[in-house]
């Protein structure tokens, strides 16, 4: 009898696939990445269809002023009525849209916070280790939540809302004798969704050190790893206040903690003129930023040293 040939071990891994499964395994054991944007888009949601009984009205404030920014364009009391007006009909498809996606952030960080340290207390990384993944692997499947994961769920939860909202709001129009036309003229379909998907992009590429930054914390902290994320860059911001009187690091802090939404729905980065036309899709000057790239350095060297210490640590 002759010998089957033996399978190299490249190719086994590259049908097992353990960058992927480790990734859904993280997804089974942490629904709430999706469940809890699903729950808070459901309520939503019912707030939209009860409030529904002013989108006639909404949408005929809306037209009326169209017709007055077409009579009045230099008027700056017309300009100001009727960007309210027809803002009026966008905005319960942007509140949904912010709601999942904050509803995400705040997953994201207490997922990344107990993701390595929650195996260790639990010893469940006796077992994870026995089995042939690498820690790079791990590391990185467990990154991939928040950074890939969120993203697509912020966005598929936020299109479906839209369509369900789309629908509903098609039949009231129906019911009130209005042509649907005249609440589509005022929503920028397909535009906003093509304008979430490249901020979303942004985000998670702004994000990456933070996120490679807890993760960090969570391998190495045996308790409260909260605190040791947060303590060291609170008692930076108090030393650098009180021995030499400036904010220097305070406003490097603050553009990476609060920088990302510029970065991903203002025209330029400006965090002044949002995003209304294509050409304001460009991601040229996002990817021109020195602080992206910077940004991105940080979170390779902070997701080595994760793998390092998962692979050195100790069970609490």
């Amino acid at each position: 009898m002759s010998a089957e040939p033996m399978t190299p071990p490249s190719a086994s891994a590259a049908k097992v696939r353990p960058f992927y499964w480790s990734v859904r395994r993280e997804l089974w054991e942490n629904r709430a990445f999706y469940l809890a944007p699903l729950a808070v888009a459901a309520v939503t949601l019912f707030g939209f269809l009860i409030s529904t009984f002013r989108l006639p009205n909404t949408v005929r404030k809306a037209t009326e002023a169209q017709a007055l920014l077409a009579t009045h364009p230099v008027d700056p009391k017309v300009i100001k009525a009727a960007t309210r007006a027809l803002h009026g009909a966008e905005i319960p498809y942007d509140m949904i849209t912010a709601f999942v996606f904050l509803t995400v952030i705040v997953v994201s960080v207490f997922y990344a916070l107990g993701a390595l340290h929650g195996e260790r207390r639990d010893r469940s990384i006796l077992f994870w280790k026995s089995l042939p993944v690498s820690d790079l692997t791990t590391v990185l499947s467990k990154a991939a939540l928040p950074l890939l994961v969120g993203p697509v769920v912020v966005f598929g939860v936020s299109f479906c809302a839209h369509v369900v909202m789309l629908t509903w709001s098609a039949l009231v129009m129906m019911l009130s004798g209005l042509p649907l036309t005249a609440l589509t003229d005022h929503l920028p379909f397909p535009f906003l969704w093509l304008g979430l998907s490249r901020g979303l992009i942004v985000m998670a590429l702004w994000y990456a050190p933070v996120i490679g930054w807890l993760l960090l914390v969570s391998g190495w902290a045996r308790r409260m790893p909260i605190l040791w994320a947060i303590g060291p860059w609170a008692a930076l911001l108090i030393l650098e206040r009180l021995i030499i009187n400036s904010d220097v690091f305070y406003r490097a802090l603050q553009g990476r903690l609060a920088g990302g939404f510029a970065q991903a729905f203002t025209v330029r980065a400006d965090g002044k003129t949002s995003i209304h036309t294509l050409a304001d899709l460009d991601l040229i000057p996002v990817l021109a930023n020195p602080n992206l790239w910077f940004g991105l350095i940080v979170f390779a060297g902070l997701i080595a040293a994760a793998v390092r210490l998962r692979r050195y640590r100790d069970p609490i």
